[in-house]
């Protein structure tokens, strides 16, 4: 792990411990980020990721550990830190009475230097916008909007938790445009996400975080092929059929790994062309009926649940 003193850091934190209570939210945690990456902090909802980028982000204390951003600290560095910043709440809370351009202007006040404020709304695709009051706006803009107020200041290193939780596929998928560029002028992004699909897209590499704990770390390939298989298939049996064990599954073809789930069965597979035909000669041995076959190319979540035992999105 790179030192603080290392100028390719941008962020560092060792040893973050945060309790609420009984509950342990962040357990001992160490990550770097470098400067001009992105960085994703991936997790369920409790898994310590808000907390985490909160203490980062100057906005909750940690009961101890240690946090530098670029090459500075909360407790020396307030006002500094406050001018090279930008964040981006999970819930941004603007006032809806405020226009576009009002609210980007105000934030824009908040720095002693920044971009100009039509270059900003003009970035985030709000210029149609720029007099409409913020409780007129769509959920898509009005995070687009949280973004502006974020990049204001033109920080060198931003923070976004869950950027794009509840928006609709087109407006995640401008979102990850004004991301990508933000990244493409060499700033320093950490974001937090559920999705995994954002993560592979944006992100450099990635921790994937269980209570409060870092279970796996690298870039998303790195990740995926860890996993050993390139595949993944799930399937069910029909109503009445009698089960299928693991270890006979773990036995078949291309077969990595054999468990079963709440609706199934789940297997990781390398070469799904020969993993496929060798479940289906199983099946029909047997004298089984399939319900239900689907296949994937692993994907991060994926390497969750072989991590956890768990799907992501499990409470």
């Amino acid at each position: 792990m790179p030192t603080s003193q290392s100028p390719s850091s941008a962020l560092v934190v060792r040893g973050l411990r945060k309790y609420f209570g009984d509950v342990r939210a962040v357990d001992g945690l160490d990550l770097a980020v470098g400067s001009g990456e992105c960085f994703g902090l991936l997790g369920p909802n409790g898994a310590g990721k808000t907390t985490t980028i909160e203490i980062c982000e100057g906005l909750t204390r940690a009961d101890s550990g240690e946090v530098e951003l670029l090459g500075l600290r909360w407790e020396h560095d307030e006002h500094e830190l406050r001018e090279r910043l930008g964040i981006q709440l999970q819930e941004t809370q603007l006032s809806d009475k405020l226009t576009v351009n009002e609210t980007v202007r105000l934030f824009r006040s908040f720095y002693a230097s920044g971009r100009a404020v039509d270059e900003v709304i003009g970035l985030v695709q709000l210029d149609e916008k720029r007099d409409a009051r913020v409780g007129k706006l769509s959920g898509g803009q009005k995070q687009r909007l949280a973004l502006a107020c974020a990049i204001v200041g033109n920080p060198d290193l931003i923070f976004l938790d869950e950027p794009t939780t509840g928006l609709d596929p087109q407006s995640r998928r401008q979102l990850w445009e004004l991301i990508t560029d933000f990244k493409s002028h060499g700033r320093t992004i950490m974001l937090t996400t559920h999705y995994m699909d954002e993560a592979e897209v944006l992100c450099d590499r990635v921790a994937i975080v269980d209570h409060g704990r870092v279970i796996a770390l690298g870039t998303p390939p790195e990740l995926i092929a860890s996993l050993g298989a390139e595949h993944v298939v799930e399937f069910s049996l029909a109503p009445g059929n009698a089960p299928l064990d693991e270890q006979t599954l773990g036995g078949l073809e291309e077969v990595r790994t054999a468990r079963r789930v709440a609706d199934g069965y789940e297997l990781q597979v390398g070469a799904l062309h020969r993993a496929v035909p060798s479940l289906l000669s199983l099946v029909a041995s047997r004298g089984l009926e399939l319900a239900r076959l689907t296949t994937h190319s692993a994907t991060l979540e994926d390497v969750f649940v072989s991590l956890t035992g768990r799907q992501l999105r499990d409470e």
